[in-house]
């Protein structure tokens, strides 16, 4: 896997939009943060409104093949082309939205694909995350947080962390001065290996012996 610092042309990275309404503001402070990347890294934006999903049956542990719908089958193949994935939801009941978490919880019937080597091959890549949110109070924020790192510890990914802005009407993201220059650097930060609590606990007693 590449170095994450700084960035290379080799690194790809994945957009995935999960809000219910096209151009709102968590759309637009992604898109704030993705101008600051060099022009030679790609990008590719997929919106989940326009690339339904059907809910996810968890057939891991029956037999047989079950068919693979055109829809997931696009979101697989590009989750697995990208070095860089960006979840872009809005904070709903202090979490993720439904399709965002619906394409997450995909991720748990790819662990079972024979041959396709999920959890292999998300090791090392990184993820990172976009909301905006009708609270200021981003300690509200700290679900939807927990829920992605715990998410990216469990692949062995590295974590960016939460760009978080202020907004609830159209477009209101773009008045919070703060979430827009944080927008400027944020793909520029340095993505730290993903840790469940314990084991950052036990890094943090360790460090201190030292």
């Amino acid at each position: 896997m590449t170095n994450h610092s700084p960035l290379t042309a080799d690194r790809s990275f994945l957009f995935v939009l999960g809000s219910s309404r096209a151009d709102g503001n968590t759309e637009i402070l992604a898109r704030a943060a993705a101008e600051a990347l060099p022009a030679d890294v790609p990008q590719r934006w997929i919106d989940l409104n326009g690339l339904p999903l059907p809910d996810f049956q968890d057939g891991r542990h029956e037999d047989g093949d079950r068919p693979l719908p055109e829809s997931e089958r696009t979101l697989r193949e590009a989750t697995l082309e990208a070095t860089d994935i960006v979840i872009a939801s809005p904070l709903y009941w202090y979490t993720l939205s439904a399709h965002t978490k619906r394409y997450l919880d995909y991720w748990s019937g790819w662990l079972g694909v024979p041959g396709l080597d999920f959890k292999k091959r998300m090791a090392g890549r990184t993820l990172w995350a976009v909301t905006a949110m009708a609270e200021e109070d981003e300690a509200v924020a700290d679900g939807l947080v927990t829920t992605l790192n715990n998410t990216a510890a469990y692949l062995r990914m590295r974590f960016g962390g939460v760009l978080l802005g202020n907004g609830s009407r159209p477009g209101q993201v773009r008045g919070d001065a703060r979430a827009m220059a944080r927008a400027e650097t944020y793909f520029a930060g340095e993505a730290r290996p993903a840790l469940f609590p314990a084991e950052a606990r036990a890094e943090r007693a360790v460090g201190s012996l030292v």
